[in-house]
């Protein structure tokens, strides 16, 4: 797909331009993989002080209505019924046999009025999906793809609040707690919706505005001290963080529970849509689970080589990449369970090699929160 069939965001025109900036296609987007200083810089400005990421591709669905809550909880796996407004809530989203449809953030507005924020590579498929459901539940609600409405930007790193404060008005940036969003305040004088989320493993926020005002939004974190940031980064960031990536970690035929996210699956809700085959899976032993992997031979672990102890295949890597922050290579595989224990060393075949990795804990990193 040439570049001018590709979709763009809002900051596409600001970006686009900048010296050093490296643009790819990324599921049908033209995004920056990096700027000019690269993706080690970018990581380091996030890890030490504030990067900014333009995420304006991710899809953003409304539901809205009288029986809205009654719905989504019904829909997601996670517990939506009872949840204030100002909560932001991570959950799955399953098919009939478990297996992920996505996974996505879902901002309690109010009572009757939920944001969900999904992957950009599925906002159709998940638009489809939630309206083919909501149609066939009967209920008094009311699903819009919202998503041309929106810019994202991401500001992420143990400076975003330092950052993200002096420019806050309607609200104390500092005082917002982790997964809980602040509704509409003023930031750099653009009306956004503000919470305090992110996919990075460090502290930050996520701030949604209109489309029409995020290049002033932009410029100005920008100018405040923060660092452009590309994909190239956030996909080290949160390999890192152990933070699954729809179509790696989770996938139609790989469930919640293979990929370790057992909490976000409430099994004692009276029902949701996969309930019946979780609950069996959990029951019967879930088969797979994802382990932490870090080269020992020189290779680098991608995406679908597979993992083997002596000679028999135990299943495939799901990401892999270089941890600057531990300046080795480190990758996620969906194995067998019980297969391998920690310290346990494995093959990796690579391109018809085998080269050694030893299984250690995830996550890779882990920020101090003191």
């Amino acid at each position: 797909m040439s570049s001018t069939n590709l979709k763009k965001t809002p900051l596409y025109g600001v970006y686009s331009g900048m010296p050093g900036v490296k643009l790819v296609d990324f599921g049908g987007w033209d995004m920056p993989v990096q700027f000019a200083d690269g993706i080690l810089a970018e990581h380091h400005a996030v890890r030490t002080g504030a990067g900014l990421f333009d995420v304006s591709h991710m899809g953003e669905i409304s539901v809205n209505g009288p029986e809205a809550e009654p719905f989504l909880d019904s829909l997601l796996t996670n517990r939506i019924a009872g949840t204030e407004p100002g909560k932001c809530i991570y959950t799955p989203m399953c098919f009939d046999d478990g297996g992920t449809v996505d996974d996505l953030l879902v901002y309690v507005i109010a009572p009757e009025s939920y944001l969900l924020v999904v992957n950009a590579s599925n906002t159709d498929t998940d638009y489809e999906w939630i309206t083919a459901r909501l149609a066939d539940s009967g209920l008094n609600a009311e699903a819009v793809d919202t998503s041309s409405d929106w810019a994202q930007l991401a500001l992420q790193g143990p400076a975003a609040e330092e950052i993200l404060s002096p420019l806050c008005s309607g609200t104390d940036a500092g005082t917002l707690e982790y997964y809980r969003h602040a509704g509409m305040v003023k930031a750099a004088g653009v009306e956004v919706l503000l919470s305090r989320t992110g996919y990075t493993g460090e502290d930050g926020y996520e701030l949604y505005c209109a489309a029409a005002d995020a290049e002033v939004l932009w410029n100005t974190l920008l100018d405040a001290g923060a660092v452009p940031c590309g994909l190239g980064a956030r996909d080290v960031l949160r390999l890192e963080a152990r933070l699954p990536l729809y179509g790696h970690e989770l996938e139609k035929d790989i469930t919640p529970l293979e990929a370790g996210l057992g909490m976000f699956v409430k099994l004692d809700k009276e029902r949701f849509v996969g309930k019946t085959s979780l609950a069996a899976q959990k029951e019967q032993g879930i088969p797979r689970r994802l382990y932490g992997l870090e080269m020992v031979d020189a290779g680098v672990a991608r995406e679908g080589y597979e993992v083997l102890l002596d000679d028999r295949i135990l299943g495939r890597v799901t990401s892999g990449g270089k941890s600057p922050i531990r300046d080795s290579f480190i990758a996620l595989a969906l194995l067998e369970r019980g297969s391998v224990q920690v310290d346990d060393e494995v093959d990796i075949d690579i391109r018809g090699k085998r080269r050694k990795a030893v299984v250690v804990k995830t996550p890779f990193y882990r920020r101090n929160r003191a």
